[in-house]
């Protein structure tokens, strides 16, 4: 396949655009900026085009690829500053992601995956209390909305994601991997109750192919690997740092990972289980994610 990977320049879509040219598709990367990856790092070495998938102006280059992943994020972090959120969530999800979906189908894109979150799925109460997670149920909807038989489309929903692509730094999880190095010894050692479903870009990544090669036309896929809480999430950090001992327990806000970002709530827990067969037709392996976090930490280190 002749792959575009948007927003190949972050975590999940460096890693997916790796894994995927690993398997001897040829992969482009495509975001608003080039990666700012240390000379060397492997994302380095695979082509890039400018693309904001928000931009009104047509896009030419789209003709030349049969195949898009959509992993270009619209969260929290991307909001600018005294921009209205739900003004945000609307223009960039439920509005630009179904958008630009057309377009690739119109550009002769045969096969598309949109990477989504697991909150509709696992959460459907949240979709009327949170703006954000109604955006992410709707930008997913709207793109397989458009599947055809001309056009294939499947999403893969995840939850809470982790992982390392060499000589790209991702500020949080390397905040992550400091705090448990000692490196920012202003921040209290302790975890907040709760916890959610994790998955490593390892797994993603390879869901993503399977949904390429295998996945049902217009499917949403709910993937997912290990329910932690956020005691063992952050305990795993710290035991990869060599630095043993169980974290106390504090209900407060975390600062490096504040409530703003925790949509069921601090103390709140969202744990499931992936359907078994949908795992076995995507393909992604399961127990990675205590693996993934050492990992982290080590690239950091």
């Amino acid at each position: 396949m002749n792959i575009l990977v948007l927003g190949g320049t972050g975590l999940i879509g460096g890693d997916a655009a790796l894994h995927l040219a690993s398997l001897g598709h040829q992969v482009t990367l495509a975001a608003r900026k080039p990666a700012a990856v240390a000379e060397g790092s492997p994302l380095s070495k695979l082509p890039f085009l400018q693309i904001d998938y928000l931009a009104d102006a047509e896009i030419p280059a789209l003709a030349s690829f049969d195949t898009l992943v959509f992993a270009a994020g619209n969260d929290i972090r991307h909001v600018p500053p005294g921009t209205d959120e739900s003004e945000h969530w609307q223009r960039a999800n439920v509005e630009g992601v179904p958008r630009f979906f057309a377009r690739a189908r119109d550009a002769g894109i045969r096969r598309a995956v949109y990477i989504g979150s697991f909150y509709p799925q696992v959460r459907p109460d949240l979709v009327e209390k949170s703006t954000y997670v109604r955006g992410r149920k709707l930008a997913d909807e709207g793109a397989r909305a458009l599947a055809g038989d001309r056009f294939q489309v499947c999403s893969v929903n995840a939850p809470f994601v982790a992982g390392h692509v060499p000589g790209l730094v991702v500020p949080g999880l390397a905040a992550h991997a400091a705090y448990a190095l000692g490196r920012i010894p202003q921040v209290p050692v302790f975890a907040m109750p709760g916890g959610v479903n994790f998955i490593s870009t390892t797994s993603l990544s390879e869901a993503v192919a399977g949904a390429l090669l295998r996945g049902e036309n217009g499917k949403a896929y709910l993937v997912g690997d290990e329910n932690l809480s956020f005691q063992d999430y952050f305990g795993e950090y710290f035991r990869a740092a060599g630095r043993s001992g169980q974290l106390a327990l504090i209900d407060r806000e975390h600062p490096m990972l504040p409530d703003v970002v925790l949509y069921a709530g601090r103390g709140g827990t969202i744990y499931y289980e992936p359907d078994a067969a949908e795992t076995r037709l995507l393909g992604y392996r399961r127990g990675d994610v205590k693996r993934t976090l050492h990992e982290i930490v080590e690239g950091y280190r």
